[in-house]
């Protein structure tokens, strides 16, 4: 409950019959009245009839006359007038602090309780009222806290917070108290040897609790506070006044820069005090502070504080003294003090806070010196404050917290405002940390007061000279501590603060060469390791707060900049850090709640990035560090059995050895088995995300860490779509070929593990035509069974055709048939998975053959013409030019080129282009086939599953296949007639016309109609007995009819009559009708390949005397004709066995131009070396052609020859073959044309010199 706590101690009523002021929240309130009881007010402010009635001994007052006086003049100031005391004036608002919200309510048994405890009736109750309803300050006491346990005895800065978290840990029915643990903190870096620990009230409520002052108090003062309360008030203000002619006159010395301590011995004298000399500077201003603290005027105080307050602030001892006795003071007379405080604030720090530095120059001093450093006294006494005030300063630390943040914030910042302002809130903290129900209040201004010590933190220089980073880390440690927690903005800039400041420190080796040479210091490395104990605290406490999985990361994810630090040192010091983290949890704290932040995995996956770093110490700690995490994960599931598998993995990776990868085999199992699969997540994708450094090691380490947890079959289904997306990000930014290397293997692992899945993601990431996605598909090829399982996984996402309907209804999503069609495509290209498709082949072309024809059901034809084979375009193709090109690659890419070629020449896949003409692009492909042997057996079974198939569309292609294959001379072997028979019977009864109509072809074929035969070879005999006596018209249905009959007959073959036909055709090459030319060179191909075994040889040698016709027809005036021509040519050179009969396909299909020619001619010229002086004699009858392109191309041809090969001439030629030559090349010199004659003039030379070489 927010209000303020029930007690008679913060209630702060103003003395009896007086009305009590607000406590302020800012300077434009009336200040608050003295704290305390009214009972303690009495008690501090007068003194029984007998101890005013006791005379002061003889000879111990000694005052001057202007003292005595002056003490005269002040009585009238004892008893108040009737208005009561006197307020201050009205401050000047100077900075508005944060009102605090207070409750609007308080129980009943609240009330009742305090009010008897406090010994008040209605009056203090209305008072109580009053306060509660003031917007200033904040409080709350938690209902029901216990009370704190007395301290354990001090004990070290390193090891205090880890001994008292052992008792936690040890006995939970004992857990130490936040109090107790901040107390411990500051009592060993705070306390000892600081240059501001001032003097606490020898009646601190913490003395009695823990048997030590909240400050410590010289041994003098409790004799001399005894001789001041028996003292009568005007002995008191005699002696006030002597202190303020002392004050002013060490005032006058300092300013002059002399030293004069008479008066203060003879005050010392006077006070029968015998101190050690020298005194201590600020010796007469608790003197004066004491004697203060017993008087119980008001204005009497008022004027005694303004005459300090009045005082030069330009030196150390000066502002300390002030302060002190100001602090001293305010235990009994906080209202007075804080007004005049306010007071000093309005008429001179705003006239003083912006003053321009003085010049060294200048000769003169300045008149404001005086106040230059106010603010800093302003701040000492506001510490000095909390530090007397005792429990009824609680109620006022909002207020105090928010001056000191003002004057800090205000003021011309300087070594003397740092060190002011962190005296300051070193004092504020000890005086929290000393009150047991500092724990019961929320404060509200904590934040700000943090964010001034974060400054003064970020001003520091970059080097180590004091232990002025440790203090200000352990003051915020400590308020952290308090009411109420922080918040995590708050707690964030803390962290990043305080590591920047502390990891960015040079290496102290080198740390004194960055000091100024007139710097001396202590060692570096003494400093720099008492600082990094704070922090260490710092952290331990913030874990204290919040002792659960989610806090650790909380201060984990502060630390990751460093942890991927290029410098050596702040890596070392991060890890060190965490590592001594780590091990404060798991040695004596126990998690509260259970939490399992995913994003640790992320923290887990840095520090094992640090496994093989180059300093030996950042090792061992990130490797400790992730144990010591595994360690916390297994006590939070309560695993025993997992916990003593941990500690024997840890005990055997000590063993092993530096160099052996099974030192992280062990220890990331564990990992994978600990683990949440969020945080194995996050954990995968922190080391994907490393791959892209620039360290050779530090990507190999990711790499191989990746291949651990991979290999160890942790990764689950659910976590494949993120892994694969982003290792497909980070797989471009990759410089090193071995991470490179690795980071597929660990793609062939998982794709091995999850294949459905690796695929189904693979196919989301990019469009496949953009390729960027082909380094992860040549992975899943590394592994031949994975590859074959990938295939049949895109061949089973290829027969995913939804209806029209669907399809229109989703159109913004593209079909995954679609990209799994484009995927094939691609993978018909990549080299690793050759021997996988030409596994796969039949099922590859069934599925492409009836996906192209859902597509053309489904009206996707558009674009499928536009193609153009000799541009290289970056846009991606259509569905149906993707299914059309992939089915030309599928034959190109695997040993049966010559079916691509067989089609290309013959413009088949042409015949794809649309639905009317797709079943005879099927036929003319499938008759390719049986011509090739094209996995003839695979190919009739997947047609036979295709047939049984429910889809109309696969019926349609496999029946027109299987018509084909039933021309092919093997198919007994893999299939009885039966068995066909069966299944053609079973087309006749499919509702499609066109499946019955083949299935009735396939049936009268000449496999199951044997007899056939011969009654077709009859019918070709009459036909060439008709060949010579029918008229140019007829020729071309009469060779129609023959090459009918010649694919009818199939492998069975004509015999003999195949070599009459190509006799009869040879002659027509020269027809004058096209297409008779070209009918007759078309034929003349299909009656070679049709003659058997046993004439082949002769069909052999026919077909090398049509070479040289066929080369120079390559240049006909008609394209059909030069189409056809290129077809024949290329069967003649695959019947002859050309060496480069795949080169040749390429120059005729989309060679251009002179230089396909020259290769044309090369090829075949160099395939038939021996033979070129028949290719000349035959050349040399075109000279007298009367067609003008057969005949320019004979010249070229013969001028090759006898330019490349007329050693071979010279050899090979006989008399009567040169004879024959020469008298073909003499009737070019009477010809008419110019052509003619220059190339009989040109080589002229060149026959005369080979007709004699031969004649010889």
């Amino acid at each position: 409950m927010t209000g303020v706590p029930a007690s008679s101690s913060c209630s702060m009523p103003g003395p009896s019959g007086h009305s009590e002021p607000k406590c302020p929240d800012d300077m434009g309130q009336r200040a608050p009245s003295s704290g305390g009881t009214p009972q303690s007010i009495a008690v501090l402010g007068s003194r029984p009839a007998s101890d005013r009635a006791a005379p002061c001994p003889k000879g111990q007052l000694k005052l001057k006359a202007s003292a005595a006086a002056a003490a005269a003049e002040d009585l009238e100031f004892l008893s108040p007038g009737p208005s009561g005391l006197k307020a201050p004036p009205e401050p000047l608002l100077l900075c508005p602090a944060r009102p605090a919200p207070l409750s609007s309510r308080k129980l009943p048994a609240q009330e009742t309780e305090a009010g008897e405890r406090g010994g008040r009736g209605g009056e203090e109750t209305q008072r109580r009222a009053d306060h509660r309803t003031s917007p200033q300050i904040c409080l709350v006491r938690s209902s029901g806290a216990p009370a704190p346990k007395p301290p354990l005895a001090p004990i070290s800065l390193a090891f205090g917070a880890l001994c008292l978290l052992r008792v936690a840990h040890t006995r939970d029915s004992q857990t130490p108290s936040k109090r107790q643990f901040m107390g411990y903190l500051l009592q060993e870096a705070l306390i000892p040897g600081f240059p501001h620990d001032a003097c606490s009230h020898p009646d601190s409520p913490s003395r009695a609790a823990t048997g030590e002052a909240l400050s410590e108090s010289p041994p003098w003062e409790k004799a001399l506070v005894a001789r001041i309360r028996a003292m009568s008030l005007l002995e008191k203000r005699v002696l006030l006044e002597a202190a303020r002619q002392c004050s002013q006159e060490q005032n006058q010395c300092v300013t002059k820069e002399k030293t004069s301590d008479g008066s203060i011995q003879e005050l010392l004298k006077t006070l029968n005090l015998h101190l050690k000399q020298p005194l201590e500077k600020t010796c007469l201003f608790r003197i004066y502070g004491l004697m203060l603290r017993e008087v119980a005027s008001e204005n009497l105080v008022k004027k005694h504080v303004a005459n300090l307050l009045e005082l030069s602030h330009q030196t150390s001892s000066q502002r300390a003294g002030i302060a002190l006795a100001i602090g001293i003071t305010a235990s009994s007379h906080l209202e007075v003090v804080w007004a005049m405080l306010e007071h000093l604030g309005r008429t001179r720090f705003l006239r003083s806070s912006y003053m321009p530095p003085v010049s060294e120059e200048e000769e003169q001093p300045d008149p404001n010196l005086h106040w230059k450093w106010m603010s800093s006294t302003c701040l000492l006494c506001y510490g000095q404050m909390a530090m007397h005030a005792r429990k009824q300063i609680l109620p006022w630390v909002d207020n105090i917290t928010s001056r000191m943040v003002y004057y800090y914030s205000c003021s011309n910042y300087d070594n003397i405002l740092k060190t002011s302002f962190l005296s300051a809130a070193i004092m504020l903290m000890k005086a929290l940390k000393w009150d047991s129900s500092a724990q019961t209040y929320k404060f509200t201004q904590i934040p700000e007061l943090i964010h001034c010590l974060l400054t003064l933190l970020q001003k520091e220089p970059n080097f180590l000279a004091s232990l002025f980073r440790q203090k200000i880390i352990l003051v915020i440690a400590g308020l952290s501590s308090l009411r109420p927690s922080l918040k995590p903005l708050v707690k964030s800039r803390i962290l990043q603060t305080c590591l920047q400041s502390l990891y960015q420190l040079p290496p102290t080796e080198t740390r004194n060469s960055c000091k100024p040479a007139l710097v001396s210091t202590p060692d570096v490395k003494v400093l720099y390791q008492k600082t990094m104990q704070a922090l260490n605290l710092l952290l331990q406490n913030f874990i204290s707060e919040n002792k659960s999985m989610d806090e650790i990361y909380f201060l984990l994810q502060h630390t990751e900049p460093w942890l991927k630090s290029d410098k050596t040192h702040e890596r070392r010091r991060v890890v060190q850090t965490i590592f001594l983290l780590l091990k404060c949890v798991v040695d004596f704290m126990k998690f509260t709640e259970e939490a399992t932040p995913s994003m640790l995995g992320h923290q887990i996956g840095l520090l094992m990035l640090l496994w093989q770093d180059k300093d030996e110490v950042t090792q061992s700690h990130s490797r400790q560090s992730v144990y010591l995490l595994l360690q916390l994960l297994i006590q939070q599931k309560g695993n025993m059995m997992e916990f003593v598998y941990l500690n024997k993995m840890k005990n055997f990776e000590v063993r092993a050895s530096s160099k052996s990868e099974m030192k992280f085999y062990y220890l990331v199992k564990a990992l994978n088995e600990s683990l949440t699969v969020a945080q194995h997540t996050k954990l995968i994708l922190t080391l994907l995300h490393e791959l892209c450094g620039h360290k050779c090691l530090h990507c190999d380490l990711a790499s191989q860490l990746l291949l651990v947890v991979f290999e160890d079959c942790s990764v689950r289904p659910e976590q494949v779509a993120e892994i694969l997306q982003s290792l497909f990000q980070e797989m471009a930014g990759i410089t090193f070929k071995n991470t490179l290397q690795t980071l597929m293997k660990v793609v062939t692992v998982l794709g091995t593990q999850h294949t459905q899945e690796t695929v189904e993601v693979m196919l989301s990431l990019c469009h496949p035509s953009e390729r960027q996605i082909t380094p992860l598909w040549e992975a899943l090829a590394t592994n031949n069974q994975l590859a074959r399982r990938v295939l049949v996984l895109l061949y089973m996402k290829i027969h995913l055709r939804p209806s029209q309907l669907l399809i229109r209804l989703s159109e913004q999503t593209e079909m995954v048939s679609m990209l799994a069609l484009g995927t094939i495509y691609e993978l018909l290209y990549i080299q690793e998975y050759k021997a996988t498709v030409l596994w796969a082949f039949a099922g590859i072309l069934l599925g492409l053959l009836t996906q192209l024809h859902y597509l053309f059901e489904l009206g996707m034809a558009e674009g499928i013409k536009d193609y153009q084979e000799d541009i290289l375009d970056a846009k991606p193709l259509s569905p149906c030019r993707t299914c059309l090109e992939a089915l030309k690659g599928l034959f190109w890419t695997t040993n049966y080129w010559e079916v691509f070629a067989h089609l290309k020449l013959l413009r088949g896949w042409e015949l794809f282009e649309q639905l009317e003409t797709y079943t005879e692009g099927v036929t003319l492909l499938a008759r390719a086939m049986v011509h090739y042997d094209c996995e003839v057996k695979a190919v009739l079974g997947q047609a036979v599953i295709s047939l049984k198939s429910s889809e109309e569309r696969e019926n349609i292609v496999a029946i027109l296949i299987i018509t084909e294959l039933l021309h092919s001379r093997e198919l007994t072997q893999y299939m009885s007639r039966k068995t066909i028979n069966n299944f053609l019977n079973l087309g006749l009864k499919n509702p499609n016309q066109l499946v019955r109509a083949r299935s009735l072809i396939g049936l009268s074929s000449m496999l199951m109609s044997p007899k056939k035969v011969v009654l077709l070879r009859n019918l070709l005999a009459g036909l060439l007995d008709s060949f010579q006596k029918a008229e140019p018209k007829d020729l071309v249905g009469l060779m129609e009819i023959m090459g009918d009959v010649l694919h009818h007959v199939g492998w069975k073959g004509v015999g003999a009559f195949s070599l009459k036909i190509v006799e009869r055709l040879l002659p027509l090459f020269e027809a004058e009708q096209e297409d008779v030319r070209g009918r007759a060179i078309v034929l003349y191909g299909d009656a070679m390949n049709s003659g058997g075994k046993t004439y082949q040889e002769a069909l052999k040698n026919h077909a090398f005397q049509a070479l040289v016709p066929l080369l120079f027809h390559l240049a006909d005036s008609c394209p059909e004709v030069v189409m056809k021509t290129k077809f024949t040519f290329l069967r003649c050179a695959i019947l002859l066995q050309w060496e480069f009969r795949k080169q040749l396909f390429g120059k005729l299909a989309w060679g251009r131009g002179l230089g396909a020619e020259n290769d044309i001619f090369l090829y075949m010229m160099e395939s038939n070396f021996d033979n070129c002086h028949k290719f000349l004699t035959q050349a040399s009858m075109y000279l007298g052609s009367p067609y003008k392109n057969l005949k320019l191309t004979a010249m070229k041809f013969i001028a090759g020859v006898l330019q490349d090969y007329f050693i071979n001439l010279c050899i090979f030629l006989k008399k009567s073959d040169v004879e024959i030559f020469m008298k073909q090349f003499e009737i070019l010199k009477h010809k008419q044309d110019p052509v003619s004659r220059r190339f009989y003039q040109s080589f002229l030379e060149d026959v005369t010199e080979l007709s004699q070489y031969v004649a010889k």
